[in-house]
C-alpha cells in the first residue's frame, strides 16, 4: 500500500477514536472541556498513536488493533497536554500552532493550563479503565508494565522540557543537548513503539531492536524540528520560523550548524531503517515513517 494512503488510514482511525472521548455535555466546566477538545482535535500528524498501531501490526494481526486503542488515545492526550504547556508564556510563549491561536490565546492562560492538566489526567483515566476491564492475567501484567513505562516516559518528557527551558541562552555540552532531546522528545516516541510491541507480546530481541529504532527516530524528530525552526516555511509550519534562535535555545542547528544538523538527521534515519531490515516488506510502513520524519515540512 502507498505510504501516504496508509498514513491517512491510520490518522482516520485515531481521529475517529479520539472523538469518542470528547466531552460534549453541557456543564459548568464546559469551556474547559471545549479547550481540551480545541487542542486535541486541532490536527497534527498523530505520529505517536500511529507508532503504537503500526508497531503492533508489524508483530501481530492488525485486525485486532482494538487492544491498542486506549494506549494510542492516551499518548495523543499526553502529547497535546505537552503542547499546550510548551506554548505557555512562561515556557515558549508561542501564539500559533497548526496555524491556529494557541490555547492560552484562544481562551486564557488559566484555562490553557487546566486544559493541559485535564488531558494528562484523562490519559491516565483511559489506561486505568482499560486495565480494570482486563480479565486475562498475562495481559494484565503486560498492561501494568506499560502503565509503569507510560508514567516514567512522561516524567522524562517533563524533565527534558525543564532542562531545555533552563538552559536557554547558556552554552552547553553535546551530551547535555542529547540528554534534553532524548527525554523531551524521544521518551514518548520510544514509549509508543514499546507499547505496541509489548501489547503484541513481542519477544525480547524484537523489543530491543524496535526500541533502538524508536530511539533513532525520536532524536531524528527533534533534529528535524530544529532544522525547520531555522529554515521552514511559517505558512506550512503554522507557527513563526526562527523562534529557537531568538530565544537562544540549545539546538542541533546552534551546536552543529544547519549543514551539520542535516548530516546527523540523515545518519539517524539510516540507522533507524537498518533496525527494520530483518522484518522485510512487513516493515515498509515503519521505514516510510522514518523517511517521513526526515522529509516533513511541518
Amino acid at each position: 500500500m502507498d505510504f501516504k494512503i496508509e498514513l491517512q488510514k491510520y490518522q482516520e482511525i485515531i481521529n475517529k477514536e479520539l472523538e469518542k472521548y470528547l466531552r460534549k455535555e453541557q456543564c459548568i466546566e464546559q469551556v474547559l472541556n471545549e479547550a481540551m477538545e480545541y487542542s486535541l482535535m486541532a490536527g497534527g500528524k498523530r505520529l505517536r498513536p500511529i507508532l503504537v498501531l503500526a508497531t503492533y501490526e508489524l508483530l501481530s494481526n492488525m485486525s485486532n488493533y482494538e487492544v491498542c486503542i486506549p494506549y494510542a488515545v492516551a499518548i495523543e492526550m499526553v502529547h497535546n497536554f505537552s503542547l499546550i504547556h510548551d506554548d505557555l508564556p512562561g515556557i515558549d510563549n508561542d501564539d500559533f500552532r497548526h496555524g491556529k491561536p494557541t490555547s492560552h490565546k484562544q481562551f486564557n492562560e488559566a484555562t490553557a493550563i487546566l486544559a493541559g492538566d485535564g488531558l494528562l489526567n484523562n490519559a491516565y483515566m483511559v489506561i486505568s479503565q482499560d486495565i480494570q476491564n482486563t480479565i486475562d492475567t498475562k495481559e494484565m501484567q503486560l498492561k501494568l508494565q506499560i502503565f509503569t513505562e507510560f508514567s516514567k516516559a512522561i516524567d522524562r518528557m517533563i524533565a527534558g522540557e525543564y532542562i531545555d527551558t533552563e538552559f536557554e541562552g547558556k552554552k552547553i555540552k553535546i551530551q547535555e543537548l542529547e540528554y534534553i532531546h532524548k527525554n523531551k522528545t524521544g521518551a514518548l516516541l520510544t514509549l509508543c513503539v514499546r507499547m505496541g510491541a509489548i501489547l503484541a507480546q513481542s519477544n525480547k530481541d524484537d523489543l530491543e531492536n524496535l526500541t533502538k529504532y524508536s530511539e533513532k527516530i525520536g532524536l531524528a524528530f527533534q533534529v528535524k524540528d530544529d532544522i525547520l525552526s531555522e529554515e521552514g516555511d511559517s505558512r506550512e509550519l503554522g507557527k513563526p520560523v526562527g523562534n529557537d534562535r531568538k530565544r537562544k535555545k540549545c539546538t542541533y542547528v546552534s551546536q552543529y550548524g544547519l549543514s551539520g544538523a542535516k548530516d546527523i538527521l540523515e545518519t539517524l534515519i539510516e540507522d533507524a531503517i537498518s533496525c527494520l531490515e530483518k522484518y522485510g516488506e512487513k516493515a515498509s510502513f515503519l521505514k516510510g515513517l522514518a523517511l517521513y520524519i526526515a522529509n516533513r515540512r511541518k
